[in-house]
């Protein structure tokens, strides 16, 4: 599969067919890694940290907790 490399401001710009994209689940907002091997670009899709609830709360003490404060009357659907 080929792509055409496309000027977007004063940077380059190419287009991964949603083929491409599907198969290594890549989305709009995805972060990548851009490396370079002697002539050629890889491009690596980020991987997002699976964090465990444990892992959440670590910092978390008795110090550092917010208190619960009031916001109103509901005014819409929220009790739904």
């Amino acid at each position: 599969m080929t792509a055409v490399v496309a000027k977007w401001g004063n940077s380059l710009a190419i287009r991964i067919p949603r083929a491409v994209a599907e198969q290594v689940h890549v989305t709009e907002g995805t972060d990548i890694i851009f490396t370079v091997s002697g002539d050629s670009i890889i491009i690596t899709p980020r991987k997002r940290k699976k964090y465990t609830l444990d892992e959440l709360l670590e910092g978390m003490t008795p110090d550092n907790f917010h208190s619960e404060f009031e916001t109103g009357n509901a005014v819409g659907n929220e009790d739904c």
